[in-house]
């Protein structure tokens, strides 16, 4: 069946946001990955990048096409950590995008195993108090997937130990515009512990923030009125 002009622009659409997270410098190599949801429909799953092939190189045709039920179709392999972008799929109908980045401060912290707390009030924006850090698990693995999922609990983004980051959206726009501020966080708060203690705010002023963002308590579906809406249509 031939691609429509929308598919195409929603798969191209995943290598641009790879190709701008390493622009960025939040990411290097083809170690990050990041998935769409195929349209508003659930059942026709999500779009996600292809294995080990760097980015530059991806075509719209070597995207790759994952179902719900974890099988997949197009003729490349889906990137090595399909199962924790299959598993938030699935958990989270709030989610429409995952970006997976290997940041340099994010990372940094996730090798302490330290959680981002409230030092600074964009921390709303992850959608709680606290950025959490994951237990850690092997890449590619079900048990990576498991404590992803459980660090992502109430929240928008998480770090994974001795890993990276996952930050996730209503779009892949947003969801990388999350994984920059979640690694401009990480960049501040390693620099404030290089001079002291940082003052952390409280949970209430988190709250209060998070309700002027729109950010808290996380969890209606996004209208996801972009590209996706047309996919599959001529």
């Amino acid at each position: 069946m031939p691609m429509s002009a929308a598919e195409r622009a929603l798969r191209q659409e995943v290598i641009d946001t790879c190709i701008k997270m390493n622009a960025l410098g939040i990411n290097q190599g083809t170690s990050g990955n990041a998935s769409v949801r195929v349209s508003e429909d659930p059942a026709d799953g999500f779009f996600i990048t292809p294995s080990s092939i760097p980015y530059e190189e991806i075509a719209p045709e070597d995207v790759v096409t994952m179902k719900l039920d974890g099988t997949h179709s197009d003729n490349r392999r889906p990137s090595s950590e399909w199962r924790f972008h299959l598993d938030i799929m699935r958990a989270r109908p709030d989610c429409g995008a995952i970006v997976h980045t290997h940041g340099m401060f994010a990372t940094t912290l996730a090798c302490l195993r330290m959680e981002i707390p409230a030092f600074h009030y964009m921390i709303a924006q992850a959608g709680g108090s606290t950025i959490r850090c994951s237990d850690y698990a092997t890449f590619g693995t079900q048990e990576l997937s498991d404590t992803a999922l459980e660090a992502l609990e109430g929240r928008k983004a998480c770090l994974l130990a001795n890993h990276g980051m996952i930050a996730i959206g209503p779009n892949l726009k947003k969801a990388l515009a999350l994984a920059v501020e979640v690694e401009t966080l990480a960049a501040m708060y390693w620099r404030t512990l290089q001079v002291g203690k940082p003052v952390i705010l409280p949970d209430d002023e988190i709250a209060r923030v998070g309700e002027k963002f729109g950010t808290m308590g996380y969890g209606a579906v996004d209208a996801q009125k972009d590209a996706q809406k047309k996919v599959g249509t001529a």
